[in-house]
């Protein structure tokens, strides 16, 4: 126990901070999330020693490149106001590694994180032992963590659990468990040295995910991405429903604070519902989590009644995505992480804001589209400060910078090894005249040590 346990101030649950630090450093002691292992049976395996915990609820599934993250809160809130207990399994995450499990909207305590993975640790051991002998690699970080997530809705225990995919699909941990209802969203080339090197091989993986009998909902897709989502649906006799014939967004607009979102849904239209987030992305993320609902609640044949879609969406959030986190100046993170990330945070910057000169710091892992991500940001950036997060897979900043020079000249590019030093001359920049605003993105590790940097500085006090 830390050794903060004499001081009367703090709760029970940052008293055993110390104690969830450690679990963490024990799934972090296995094969990381950048190297999954293509396999499912040694997590099946796993998962039957434990009574399979995927099995306890009905299971959305949400699989694609973009706007995964978004879309499975947007679902996970507004069934929320539908009276259902949702648990959320969603990643990477931002500051503290409890925001990856989610019952009821939020993170789970650090109690129940210490006493889930204690329950199933001695069934993973002997799951890795197994594998040991018979000469495969131990469960990796990701595998343990989804076993983990699993175990924890039951015990908590949920009506319904939404799972967010790590990489891909069909191979993917969570796809252990069989979604009635699977959630695509657009599909573009990303984790190309691990998917495919085409949208069509990367689609093809990702519909790995629909599962026979399955209701399938659809963003918009490039084609060769829809025709894999086609052929895997008739294999298995699942029902597919597209964006643009079976719902749409109607129309969004500008509104204080977000923007009004019309809906053709597939059982209703839901007109000018307010919607606390920024972007015609997000409008689409709207559109297809509430298809997703209508689906899982009545099959797409069932309303969503008005109280519950304007709860649902109303309070939806998207930490990290298009989030201020910083006044005089301000300042705006954004988890853009592939080009068709930056082009979206592009546009609704033009769309949203009013701004006349932008700084966009900028971080970015590695197997990314790094001169794909500078092109797009580049018409929106007065100047560059690259930098580097503290992940290991973090494109050192002096690579970074070579690629932003190149395309955008020497006179716009400012390099920094540090976060914290990128972010204080960008931020004085920004503060020497009016209508100028930063932009902190590239990847979601560098957005959550920025969003923990404003905090600790009080950028937004």
């Amino acid at each position: 126990m830390s050794e903060l346990t004499n001081d009367p101030e703090l709760s029970d649950d940052a008293l055993l901070q110390g104690d969830a630090d450690a679990v963490y450093a024990e799934l972090l002691a296995r094969v990381g999330e950048a190297t999954p292992r293509v396999r499912l049976e040694p997590t099946r395996r796993a998962a039957a020693l434990l009574g399979d915990p995927q099995a306890a609820a009905p299971v959305i599934h949400v699989a694609g490149t973009n706007g995964k993250t978004s879309t499975a809160r947007m679902i996970d809130s507004l069934l929320r106001a539908h009276g259902l207990r949702t648990g959320l399994l969603t990643s990477p995450h931002l500051s503290r590694v409890n925001e990856r499990i989610l019952v009821d909207g939020e993170p789970i305590s650090n109690e129940a994180f210490i006493a889930n993975w204690r329950d199933i640790q001695p069934y993973l051991e002997m799951t890795d032992a197994q594998l040991e002998g018979e000469g495969e690699a131990p469960l990796t970080f990701f595998e343990a963590f989804t076993l983990l997530a699993f175990a924890s809705f039951a015990d908590a225990p949920v009506d319904v659990v939404l799972l967010e995919t790590g990489m891909g699909g069909e191979w993917d941990s969570t796809n252990i468990a069989d979604g009635a209802v699977a959630v695509i969203t657009p599909i573009a080339l990303d984790h190309m040295h691990r998917l495919g090197s085409t949208v069509q091989e990367i689609a093809r993986t990702k519909a790995g995910i629909i599962k026979p009998g399955a209701i399938v909902v659809s963003a918009e897709q490039d084609a060769t991405a829809l025709a894999e989502l086609q052929a895997k649906s008739r294999e298995v006799g699942a029902e597919l429903v597209l964006q643009g014939e079976a719902f749409d967004v109607a129309s969004s607009t500008v509104a204080v604070g977000g923007q009004l979102v019309s809906v053709r849904g597939r059982a209703a239209s839901y007109s000018e519902v307010f919607l606390p987030l920024y972007g015609t992305h997000q409008a689409q993320n709207a559109a297809l989590a509430v298809a997703a609902v209508e689906s899982f609640l009545g099959g797409g044949a069932q309303a969503i009644v008005s109280d519950v879609i304007e709860q649902g969406l109303a309070e939806s959030t998207s930490p990290g995505r298009l989030e201020l986190i910083g006044v005089d100046p301000t300042v705006i993170v954004d988890a853009a992480h592939n080009p068709q990330g930056a082009e979206s945070l592009v546009a609704a910057m033009r769309d949203y804001f009013d701004f006349d000169e932008i700084a966009v710091v900028l971080g970015v892992l590695e197997d990314k589209d790094l001169d794909g991500i500078v092109a797009r940001l580049a018409p929106m950036a007065t100047r560059f400060y690259v930098t580097q997060s503290e992940s290991e897979r973090a494109v050192a900043s002096d690579d970074l910078a070579y690629v932003v020079r190149n395309l955008v000249g020497a006179d716009a590019t400012w390099e920094y090894d540090v976060l914290a030093e990128a972010t204080d001359a960008a931020r004085r920049w920004a503060a020497e005249a009016p209508k100028r605003a930063v932009i902190v993105t590239g990847s979601i590790t560098l957005v959550g040590e920025a969003m923990d940097l404003a905090k600790s500085e009080g950028w937004k006090a």
